[in-house]
């Protein structure tokens, strides 16, 4: 046996660990809690950190920080910096080509569609970053010597709860419409299959994602959202992770400061999904301006 064989037999595994992403940065859990993830034959892959109501708290309190200067950003810009996103997945496919196998019990051919998949979706919504507004917005016909204008803005900070099953294209399915329109997010990763959306956490902090616009939670699903559902700084919610029952009482909750709420509903994550998601988390804002007159006559430009 060789001194490399011999070298590579001694050699004791380095074993990932996995963090939050919040603000930019990578903290534990304030709890110090972690629970235990397994692949979809019971296998041990890694320990999550398993959040608690102050990382939901400074969660929102990072989402609210970043959203200023996100949602004044121009729609071109946030195109540039989601592409930038895409290129970064890019270069680390072979990382989610592994844990989408081992999340979703997939063949490595298989999850290498569902990544590249993803991937696409991602470019696909940079790509309408600057085109939503001219679909939901324009001047409007009104009687009298007035211009009046309808325009897209972004509703605030988002809380998603990602879908259980589909553990990257879903989760890309419904965080990169929300903060391409200008919105922040809090992500709850799937309890079940945590480390795809613990892993793009990654990739954002190494690309010109500004810290605070995602923010990346794992943990017990039902445990993280509750104090976000009623969070008073937290301004809509998107329960596509959620089961019946916990989406009942997460839109109760919503109900106290009015927060805008996407029910959970049937999606086929492979398919092109259309602008509903884009439009989901907008706000649109109408106003009046006076053409003024020209003449005697009265007649305005």
């Amino acid at each position: 046996m060789s001194a490399a064989e011999k070298s590579e037999q001694q050699r004791l595994s380095v074993f990932k660990t996995y963090k939050l992403y919040v603000g930019g940065k990578f903290p534990r859990s304030e709890s110090g809690r972690v629970y235990e993830v397994s692949d979809s034959k019971g296998k041990w892959l890694a320990n999550a950190p398993q959040s608690s109501r102050k990382d939901a708290r400074d969660a929102v309190v990072a989402a609210r920080k970043a959203f200023g200067g996100w949602s004044g950003a121009t729609a071109y810009n946030r195109g540039q910096v989601l592409y930038r996103v895409a290129e970064m997945l890019e270069g680390r496919k072979e990382q989610f080509v592994r844990e989408v196998a081992d999340a979703e019990g997939l063949s490595k051919a298989k999850a290498a569609a569902v990544v590249d998949a993803a991937i696409d979706r991602w470019v696909w919504y940079a790509g309408w970053t600057d085109k939503i507004a001219q679909v939901v917005g324009g001047g409007n016909p009104v009687a009298g010597p007035f211009f009046n204008l309808s325009s897209p803005e972004p509703t605030g900070v988002v809380t998603v709860l990602a879908p259980q099953e589909s553990s990257f294209l879903g989760l890309v399915s419904v965080v990169a419409p929300v903060i391409a329109t200008g919105n922040t997010v809090i992500v709850i990763a799937s309890e079940k299959s945590p480390l795809p959306a613990l892993s793009l956490g990654e990739v954002l902090a190494t690309s010109d994602v500004p810290g605070g616009v995602v923010n990346i939670l794992s943990g017990r699903t039902a445990e993280i959202a509750a104090p976000l559902a009623a969070h008073q700084d937290v301004n809509a919610i998107d329960l596509a992770g959620a089961d019946e029952i916990l989406a009942k009482e997460l839109e109760i909750a919503a109900a106290d400061n009015l927060k805008r709420v996407l029910r959970p509903q049937a999606v086929d994550y492979a398919r092109t999904p259309g602008t509903g998601r884009l439009t989901a988390f907008l706000e649109t804002k109408t106003v009046w301006h006076p053409t003024g007159s020209l003449g005697a006559s009265g007649s305005s430009y």
